[in-house]
């Protein structure tokens, strides 16, 4: 599961870095470079999705456990 967790952060790191590559460009058409910069980004709203949902369905059945301090203490 911290494989899965941290491929997940690679990947979201990774696609916000080619957005800010792509934006920071000043070569090339504005529909093309604007169209795979908005592609980036949806690409890591997809993986931060996946994630959280992930995620809450590992601590839904079990395979990983809350620590820290209890709720509704």
């Amino acid at each position: 599961m911290k494989y899965l967790i941290l491929l997940a952060f690679i990947g979201i790191l990774g696609s916000l870095a080619t957005a800010l590559i792509l934006m920071l460009k000043n070569k090339g058409e504005e529909k093309s470079r604007a169209r795979k910069m908005a592609s980036a980004l949806a690409l890591r709203v997809g993986i931060s999705i996946i994630l959280f949902s992930s995620i809450l369905l590992a601590w839904k059945f079990g395979y990983i456990q809350p620590t820290g301090i209890a709720a509704g203490r």
